[in-house]
């Protein structure tokens, strides 16, 4: 799996949202994993339920 390099994520300091953010992606993961039709998520998946490849992308791409 790949993971954003550290400083481009747009996450608060604020670890209460820190925290809020973190429940949430768990969630996204879960659900995606439930409807999957394999039994793991691929690496690929993962990313994409996550948006790392938009995180890296940025604004303007």
């Amino acid at each position: 799996m790949r993971v954003a390099p550290p400083g481009t994520a747009t996450v608060p300091a604020d670890p209460d949202c820190v925290a809020l953010a973190e429940i949430e992606l768990c969630g996204e993961l879960i659900i995606a994993a439930s409807t999957a039709d394999e039994e793991r998520l691929s690496a690929d998946r993962i990313d994409e339920v996550l948006r790392v490849a938009a995180e890296r992308a940025g604004p303007d791409r």
